[in-house]
């Protein structure tokens, strides 16, 4: 049973008195309906409790994790913190609103890879910001049969769906807080480290929570999927599942897909231990065969699920949606931005095509990438280098929103070697503390005097914090300053396998 020392579980309340705070703020500042005027009086106040509430949780889970805590605990404290978030208004994001116009048109027989919400019209499509009136869907059948759920039931009464929609988004985050520690352990990585990471991540909670996006389900597929394949427990038909898994988290968001050619490595990883194979010869043979079973398995399941949705494959064509956007954390769209605006000072007629020419250097850098991680990948682990992959795929693709970096993050965190044997964690986790601050609760375009409040509350939240803390530590002995292992994680520790031994 784990026991917490006093100042151990200060992080943890410290967190919860954070995410009431960025709920309460969020219900005048947050993604609210356009019809709700009289609230938004009051969204500079919201702003700076909301942004005060963000800046707790970042030092709290930060904190938390610097205490070492036991899966369990950590489990308990996701939930605790994500509960204050179930309720309120979106943040962050207004794509909550596109999912339930999408869903409606789903469940009504229009084509949502053909149409934007402009189609459907009404109050739902009225919630849909102006840029993607027009726009298809990206996002595969399954999560449109999942929306177009929520909505039969819901109907056109806003709250209710994004509430629907919301416990869709918690189902895949609490599939994610069960696998990454299964996964992990598999892999040789510390449960505890591998949920504190990938799992009560402030991302996760702000974006995947309280931003209801389908990235949660698409990343709880995932990674569940991956556990399967490397499980003992199974037996020998555990890769097949486990592949169905990945397929379907790839029919909710297309990048999922990129998983297939590593479930297929360690699938022929599994076959290769199972005949006691001993040397080091690359699996040509073996992972030809295994490759061909993945396919045959992701082709099956794709048809299926094609085929009761009824939808065909025309969001195949649609994937480019996100990227009409311009969006300054994407570092080749800013190469491409400031490329044409110094085109344009000099006069040249060619300016139009610097931002695809950057673009277009940024994908192809991302494809350079993947192909390195998955030659490397038996040295670095399938699942961490698929998290790699990933992560260069957000970061140097045309459109980078916070919640994206989760995809490689979440399996980063599961596979990656501990911080004795690389800095990649540290650096990983001071990159989700940043990218935390970086967008408002609105979700929409902010004024200069918003981002002042939101700057304000956060710095003075901040301040006191620090002194609080300063005041605090002197006073408690080393012994509590530390949350105590459970059982489960000393167990680990005494019998960690090296990554290489994953199945």
């Amino acid at each position: 049973m784990v026991r917490l020392a006093r100042f151990s579980g200060t992080p943890r309340w410290l967190g919860v008195a954070g995410s009431v705070m960025l709920a309460a703020g969020g219900t005048t500042s947050g993604a609210l309906p356009y019809q709700q005027t009289a609230l938004r009086d009051l969204a500079g106040l919201g702003m700076a409790v909301a942004y005060a509430g963000l800046t707790l949780l970042v030092v709290a889970w930060w904190r938390l994790g610097a205490a070492g805590p036991a899966t369990r605990s950590l489990q308990i404290t996701l939930g605790l913190w994500a509960a204050p978030l179930l309720i309120c208004p979106p943040l962050f994001s207004r794509d909550v609103y596109s999912y339930l116009a999408q869903g409606t048109m789903f469940a009504t027989g229009m084509d949502v890879y053909l149409y934007g919400p402009s189609s459907l019209g009404g109050p739902l499509a009225a919630e849909v910001p102006e840029i993607w009136q027009h726009t298809p869907a990206p996002y595969g059948p399954l999560f449109l049969a999942v929306a177009a759920l929520v909505t039969t039931v819901t109907g056109t009464h806003i709250v209710a769906g994004v509430l629907g929609m919301r416990l869709v988004a918690v189902a895949g985050v609490a599939l994610m807080a069960f696998a990454v520690p299964v996964l992990a352990r598999r892999l040789g990585v510390s449960p505890g480290s591998a949920l504190w990471l990938g799992v009560l991540n402030p991302l996760v909670l702000t974006h995947l929570v309280a931003g209801a996006h389908n990235d949660a389900l698409m990343l709880g597929l995932l990674v569940a999927g991956l556990a399967v394949v490397v499980s003992r427990r199974l037996g020998p038909y555990a890769p097949v599942l486990g592949v169905t898994l990945v397929t379907m988290a790839a029919l909710v968001k297309a990048p999922a897909a990129l998983a297939l050619p590593f479930c297929a490595l360690l699938w022929a990883l599994r076959v290769r231990r199972s005949r006691r194979a001993v040397d080091d010869r690359w699996p040509l043979l073996t992972f030809c065969w295994t490759a061909s079973l993945t396919l045959l398995a992701a082709a099956a399941v794709a048809i299926v699920v094609h085929a009761l949705a009824g939808t065909g494959y025309g969001w195949v064509g649609a994937l480019d949606t996100p990227a009409v956007v311009h969006n300054w954390m994407s570092v080749s769209t800013d190469a491409g931005v400031t490329t044409e605006f110094l085109m344009d000072a000099i006069g040249t007629g060619l300016a139009h095509h610097a931002v695809p020419f950057w673009r277009g250097v940024g994908v192809a850098a991302a494809v350079g990438c993947g192909l390195l991680v998955w030659v490397r990948a038996r040295v670095l682990g399938p699942v961490y280098a698929l998290g790699l992959g990933l992560l260069a795929l957000v970061l140097l693709g045309p459109i980078v929103h916070p919640w994206y970096v989760l995809w490689g993050v979440v399996l980063v965190a599961a596979g990656a070697p501990g911080e004795a044997d690389s800095p990649v964690r540290g650096w990983v986790a001071m990159g989700c503390a940043a990218l935390s601050v970086l967008v408002l609760p609105t979700g929409s375009p902010v004024s200069p005097a918003q981002v002042l409040q939101a700057v304000l509350g956060g710095v003075l939240t901040l301040a006191v914090t620090a002194a609080v803390t300063l005041w605090w530590l002197p006073r408690r002995g080393a012994a509590e300053e530390r949350l105590e292992l459970g059982a489960d994680d000393r167990a680990f520790r005494e019998r960690a396998l090296p990554a290489e031994s994953v199945v």
